[in-house]
């Protein structure tokens, strides 16, 4: 098994591989990871064989506040290996200490790794959270994400009934498309501005440039009253998988329980599209030290579980 530096010839391959894998996402592909532009120095790598027969690849990219480390991946929320089968068990193990030896050399001091979570597995493939056990890496960042098995969902609360009658007798009417994303954003940062004195991780742009790039993956649904956007969220259709990137509000969606009549809509499509799990996304502040509590019980109230997402550092010193 031998490393590569990915590099533009390696593009076509890149993205067939993420396509083809059972343990990718199309948050992996190179279309995906370069609407980042110039934010972060690319430090992907691929693995070969003796024939020059890839075996798997890694998204990564040089931490952008601590220049001595190397993350997979910092402009995503998950990175990992991608493999079609050859990186399992001691394969698995050995890709990790030759990446480990690599970085090392390359002068980095620590990698910080983002394991793909379980639910967006298409076939079991957390062999590189057996590899990190093995090399002594340190589980270092845990954020809970709250997740219906569509299968078999958890009771829905009271209270989301309760909202639900609501949203149908309020008259609402529902749309989706990428021309969404303007009256959504303002509903979106004024939430976040007033609640958080925050801004979206992804601004208008942003999110249109990959809608644009992605239509078959990314959706963006509103809920309109009187011709006014008043709740939304952002879709990502990954794998098995409807993910949930934003979920916004304004005082009017509120008072009429817009969300409960969009996400139980969402919720109801997406079992008939087939889609494994319906994943909310995390609840999580200070680097997952700190768990918003009102809204991981308002995501579980309509039948969500807990998914871990995790995050592990290897230190490199032992590796050069």
């Amino acid at each position: 098994m031998q490393l590569r530096l990915f590099d533009d010839t390696h593009t076509l391959n890149w993205e067939h591989w993420c396509r083809t894998s059972h343990c990718a996402s199309f948050l992996h592909q190179r279309a995906f990871l370069s609407y980042h532009g110039q934010r972060f120095k690319d430090r992907s790598l691929v693995l070969v064989d003796e024939d020059e027969r890839w075996l798997g690849i890694l998204p990564a990219a040089e931490h952008p506040t601590h220049p001595e480390w190397v993350e997979s991946h910092p402009g995503i929320t998950y990175g990992g290996f991608v493999h079609q089968g050859a990186l399992r068990g001691h394969s698995a193990i050995e890709a990790l200490q030759l990446i480990a030896e690599h970085y090392a050399r390359m002068g980095y001091e620590r990698l910080r790794y983002k394991p793909l979570p379980h639910i967006y597995h298409q076939a079991p493939a957390q062999d590189d959270l057996y590899a990190l056990f093995r090399l002594g890496a340190q589980r270092v960042r845990c954020d809970l994400s709250a997740c219906i098995d569509l299968a078999h969902p958890l009771p829905l609360s009271e209270r989301r009934r309760r909202g639900l009658i609501k949203a149908q007798r309020a008259g609402l009417t529902y749309a989706h498309g990428p021309d969404q994303a303007g009256p959504l954003w303002k509903v979106l940062q004024d939430n976040l501005q007033q609640k958080h004195q925050a801004q979206p991780v992804h601004c208008l742009a942003d999110i249109s440039l990959l809608a644009s790039r992605f239509p078959e993956h990314i959706g963006i649904h509103v809920v309109l009253q009187d011709q006014q956007v008043v709740a939304g969220v952002v879709a990502f259709k990954v794998g098995p998988v409807l993910h949930l990137q934003y979920i916004a509000s304004n005082e009017a969606g509120q008072a009429c329980s817009a969300l409960d009549g969009l996400l139980d809509t969402l919720i109801s499509q997406a079992h008939v599209i087939g889609f494994s799990y319906f994943d909310f996304g995390t609840s999580n502040e200070d680097q997952g030290r700190v768990l918003n509590e009102g809204l991981y019980q308002f995501k579980c109230q309509f039948g969500a579980g807990g998914v871990a997402y995790e995050t592990y550092e290897l230190e490199l010193g032992a590796f050069k």
